[in-house]
């Protein structure tokens, strides 16, 4: 007497079509010419000391003619580029994750920054930008009086 995995109605197929939409969407998405960008480009770091604020882009393969750094209402940074997409000299993509296009991102500072004094510099592929905190961001000690 043949035998056959019983389930319940619907639950077999129900887990076969699951298994084809998995595969169907593996299929999609390595045939689609989709760049890989995170969802906030470029990823940075940001951190501070008394003096000033460090920001850290990863940028790597990026030109320096086509990237942009502005400070407004002093304490939002815009970072704004363009990285060209590199063609391999010959043979064909398998895979393409590093994204590549235009990009502008800002954000928010947790102080005020003196935007005349901001330095930045590139380095192996990671922007470093010190920005000085303006004079009203630094703390102050207050002297007590006493009468």
């Amino acid at each position: 007497m043949p035998t056959s995995n019983w389930l319940p109605y619907g639950l077999n197929e129900w887990g076969q079509l699951h298994q084809e939409m998995n595969r169907l969407f593996n299929r999609l998405t390595d045939r689609l010419d989709w760049p890989a960008v995170a969802s906030s480009y470029p990823p940075l770091n940001v951190w501070e000391d008394k003096e000033n604020l460090f920001v850290e882009a990863e940028l790597p393969g990026m030109q320096l003619d086509k990237l942009e750094i502005y400070v407004s209402e002093g304490n939002h940074l815009t970072l704004k580029g363009e990285r060209q997409p590199q063609e391999p000299e010959r043979g064909t993509w398998h895979r393409q994750e590093r994204g590549f296009g235009k990009f502008s991102r800002t954000v928010t500072l947790p102080v005020v920054v003196d935007a005349d004094r901001v330095e930045a510099r590139f380095e192996h592929g990671v922007l470093k930008i010190t920005l000085p905190k303006s004079a009203a961001a630094k703390p102050r000690q207050i002297t007590v009086k006493s009468e």
